[in-house]
């Protein structure tokens, strides 16, 4: 049998094809490799915020606004980072010590901001953030931290 001879088009197609397979091979291969961090979000009673804060396995972020901050005060083993000032992302990541993968919760007013920042938080590579979803000032979710009478501390300017 006679080899078939390929057009010049015919080559390249096949020599892209051939390098375009490579590439896919390659790719799942070390997309295999790369460890992947599952984004997981959900909700948290203030109790629940409360308890796990208190047993470091959250940290609780307040985001509310400064005003807020000093009408209410702050749920006691809250940082307070407003969510409403420039540089948000930057110091909730630092925070974290810089790991986008440590699991913090967002504690606003009555869950509605915290709600929305969740998403927002999860889709720019923060892993692990829960909403807590009652708030200080209670809603459907719950009575909220204050009614519920769990400890405060007093905002202080930095």
């Amino acid at each position: 049998m006679k080899p078939v001879r390929r057009s010049g088009t015919s080559q390249a197609m096949s020599l892209n094809r051939r390098h375009m397979a490579a590439l896919i091979v390659s790719s799942v291969f070390t997309t295999a490799m790369v460890p992947v961090v599952q984004a997981s979000s959900g909700n948290m009673s203030a109790p629940a915020a409360l308890a796990a804060a208190d047993k470091g396995e959250i940290i609780l972020v307040d985001i509310r606004t400064r005003g807020e901050w000093k009408q209410t005060g702050l749920a006691k083993p809250a940082l307070a980072i407003s969510m409403h000032e420039a540089g948000f992302v930057r110091n909730l990541a630092r925070a974290l010590g810089g790991n986008r993968a440590g699991r913090v919760a967002l504690i606003c007013a009555t869950g509605g901001r915290s709600a929305h920042l969740q998403r927002i938080l999860v889709t720019a590579g923060f892993a692990n953030v829960v909403d807590v979803s009652e708030g200080m000032m209670g809603s459907s979710a719950g009575p909220g931290w204050l009614k519920r009478g769990l400890p405060v501390k007093a905002w202080v300017a930095d």
